[in-house]
């Protein structure tokens, strides 16, 4: 998550690329009885999650700085992650969508996006994207350890991205529409990859709405924060959490107002892009951009949770019988 941007000013009216049916409908009910998605569920595990946490955020990967040859490794281990999973490369035969960054000299960054299409076919062509950021702050002058590893500062939210798209596998049919796996970097410097991708890169089609994660494994063991705009796409998120109380999450809407953190994550690019925007994101900690923030810190049964509820959500954006885009 970056520094403050700029409070959010957009008045959303009733928007017909997020909102089912009309202003005040309510939510769908589910995204159907496949006997997968238990499975799907079960199969994000706290094990799993903490090892790629473990990977992203090494030192090895030098604190993923965009440009940068750590940043690039995980790059390259997304990809083979992604590949696994049946997604498959959103630009022909490459994952990779590279944007400019003109200052303080000339670089290349870059973002991973794949595609996992849709099961029906009159709704391919609409599209929800999930997201996290990939990069972090990189090496900076410290008192002792000066790598900022950032393992819930997004290492969290990546390694969610990866389970997500593992736990469709288990699915009976591919979501009704396609979904968008997009890690994104240049977060940390102005939320600079989402920004080029929603300028000039989304598909054809519709993009129905974003679900990005950031920073999903630290704070209370038992909350999870769910930033939203307009109101009506988090009425889905809620009413998820709602029929999931296995899951032991409460849901908040913002607990922190004064903080401004809509505007300070990828969801806000499609946000101002007139796309609904969903954060999902355990909130500032202590460790927040310090080179504290570390894989053994992280609480792995609440991400573990999280991202479960994570993938839940989706579902409920990917499925819905009514949508009027």
């Amino acid at each position: 998550m970056t520094f403050p941007l700029r409070a959010p000013g957009r008045v959303w009216p009733c928007l017909a690329a997020t909102i089912l049916t009309a202003c005040g409908s309510s939510p769908p009910t589910g995204p159907g009885t496949d006997p997968g998605i238990p499975r799907a569920v079960a199969s994000i595990t706290a094990a799993e999650l903490v090892a790629h946490v473990g990977v992203i955020s090494h030192d090895s990967m030098r604190g993923r700085w965009t440009p940068g040859p750590g940043l690039e490794a995980v790059g390259d281990y997304l990809q083979r992650e992604f590949g696994e999973t049946g997604l498959e490369p959103a630009f022909g035969g490459s994952w990779r969508h590279e944007f400019q960054i003109a200052l303080p000299t000339a670089q290349t960054g870059f973002n991973v996006i794949g595609v996992l299409q849709g099961s029906d076919p009159a709704f391919q062509r609409e599209y929800v994207v999930v997201s996290a950021h990939m990069d972090h702050l990189g090496v900076r002058a410290a008192f002792t350890d000066s790598i900022f590893n950032g393992a819930d500062d997004n290492a969290s939210g990546t390694s969610a991205l990866i389970e997500i798209a593992e736990a469709l596998l288990e699915l009976d049919t591919r979501p009704r529409r396609s979904i968008i796996f997009a890690a994104f970097g240049g977060e940390e410097r102005g939320l600079l990859g989402s920004k080029a991708y929603v300028a000039g890169s989304l598909p054809v089609g519709t993009v129905v709405g974003n679900l990005n994660m950031d920073m999903i494994s630290r704070n209370s063991a038992d909350s999870i924060a769910i930033l939203r705009s307009p109101v009506q796409i988090g009425q889905i998120a809620d009413a998820v959490a709602a029929r999931h109380p296995e899951l032991g999450l409460t849901v908040a809407a913002d607990p922190w107002p004064g903080e401004n953190l809509i505007g300070r994550s990828d969801q806000w690019s499609f946000i101002r892009a007139g796309i609904g925007g969903l954060l999902m994101t355990s909130g500032l900690h202590e460790d927040y951009h310090s080179a504290d923030d570390d894989v053994e810190r992280i609480d792995s049964a609440k991400l573990e949770r999280v991202t479960r509820l994570a993938l839940l959500i989706l579902l409920d954006l990917a499925n819905p019988d009514v949508w009027t885009p």
